[in-house]
Order: structure tokens, then C-alpha cells, then sequence
């Protein structure tokens, strides 16, 4: 794996608006849910999750990426970490597995969970299509409330695109030969490998272009 952009790439400005703002929400959500007591971060990025991770001073954080730049804690690649089995609660990546060849998801899936001893959470880019609805419902009790609950349905009948290398993305969730049913069956193949499950998996209501898996060691109550 090799730096793909500089430091630059992740200025706030241009790099974070309001649907991958939502995405840091799930990020962080995820992992403080685990109540770890280690943390790996794979992959920098903007530093954002890594400052509300620290801030928050409830686990121990640490970092790792190919650019020594973004001030990463370890440099190395996700397809071969210098850690000991197990070494961390939970290992985070998001948005970075895309970021290499096809054909060493797998083997990067694998060494995360390795090194993760109770949970492993990545996002990964999904091009597909979907209709989203938000049903508002009212509930009678003490006081009237109205929540909305929302669903998202992935388009029948949308063309799955051919995916051309941009620089950055090697590949794409639901682009042609990356449909979903593939990608999540190499997931669970890969997680199984090390006695990992997959807890659950959604796409962020919104940011449906990001979408979460959280692995879980299936030893683990």
C-alpha cells in the first residue's frame, strides 16, 4: 500500500461537508459502544475521529498509516501491521480498504483481526443506488410524540457502473463485479478465518455512499 495524496488533501473545508460529517457520528458511535479499553485507528485521514477518540480520554488511542505526514503514531501498511495478535480492544478503518487492489482485501481483512482482540468496524464506499423514505409516526402516551423512522431500498432495476481507477479508489462497493452479495461474502469469509462475525452491517442515512460493517469476535460474549 503507498500514500495515494498528501496532508493537504484532508483540509477541513474541502474535505468534510454535512453527509461525511455524519459518517465521523457512526464512526466514533461504533467504537465508544464497545467501551474499549485499546483502540487502533487504521488510517488518519483528517485527524477527526482521532482528536474526539482523545478527547473523550476514555480508552488508549493510537494510529496508524502509509503517510508519515498525517503524523500517524505507526507507520505501516493494513496489509501487513507490525502488532501482535490481539493487541488492541478494537481496530477502526474507515473508508481505506478501497484504497487498495482488489485483491488484497481479503489479506488486509484478515490482519485486522488479527490484531483486534473484541471488535474490528470499516466503512467502505457503496455506489449503489437507493430510493430513501422517512415514515413520520406519532406515538400517544403521557405527551405526543412524532419520530421518523427511515428506510432505504437499493434501486431494482439501476445499472451497476464500471468502475475506472481514479488515483484513489481501486474499487466500489455495487460496481460491476463489486456487487454487494460479493463483497459481503468475502467479508464474512475473511472475518471467519479468525473466529469473527458480522455483527451488523447498514449504510448511513445520510451518507448512503458509506457503508459500515461491524465485526465481532464470535468468541467473545
Amino acid at each position: 500500500m503507498r500514500r495515494q495524496v498528501d496532508a493537504s488533501h484532508y483540509d477541513f473545508m474541502k474535505y468534510v461537508d454535512k453527509s461525511r460529517w455524519n459518517s465521523f457520528y457512526h464512526q466514533i458511535d461504533e467504537i465508544v459502544s464497545k467501551k474499549p479499553a485499546s483502540v487502533l485507528e487504521v488510517g488518519v485521514g483528517t485527524g477527526f475521529t482521532r482528536a474526539v477518540l482523545k478527547a473523550l480520554g476514555c480508552m488508549r488511542y493510537e494510529s496508524m498509516d502509509v503517510a508519515d505526514d498525517l503524523a500517524p503514531d505507526h507507520v505501516g501498511s493494513v496489509a501487513e501491521m507490525p502488532f501482535d495478535d490481539r493487541q488492541y480492544d478494537v481496530v477502526g478503518c474507515f473508508q481505506v480498504l478501497e484504497h487498495l487492489p482488489y485483491a488484497d482485501f481479503e489479506k488486509a481483512l484478515c490482519e485486522m483481526c488479527r490484531v483486534a482482540r473484541e471488535a474490528v468496524i470499516i466503512s467502505l464506499p457503496d455506489a449503489g443506488a437507493v430510493w430513501q423514505i422517512a415514515l413520520p409516526r406519532l406515538f400517544r402516551g403521557n405527551c405526543m410524540k412524532k419520530i421518523v423512522e427511515e428506510r432505504m431500498y437499493g434501486r431494482p432495476f439501476a445499472k451497476a457502473i464500471v468502475h475506472a481507477f481514479d488515483g484513489e479508489h481501486y474499487w466500489e462497493i455495487n460496481k460491476k463485479g463489486y456487487e454487494f452479495k460479493k463483497i459481503l461474502a468475502r467479508i464474512k469469509e475473511a472475518a471467519g478465518k479468525s473466529g469473527y462475525a458480522v455483527e451488523k452491517e447498514y449504510r448511513v442515512w445520510e451518507n448512503p455512499y458509506h457503508h459500515f460493517f461491524v465485526l465481532k469476535n464470535a468468541g467473545k460474549r
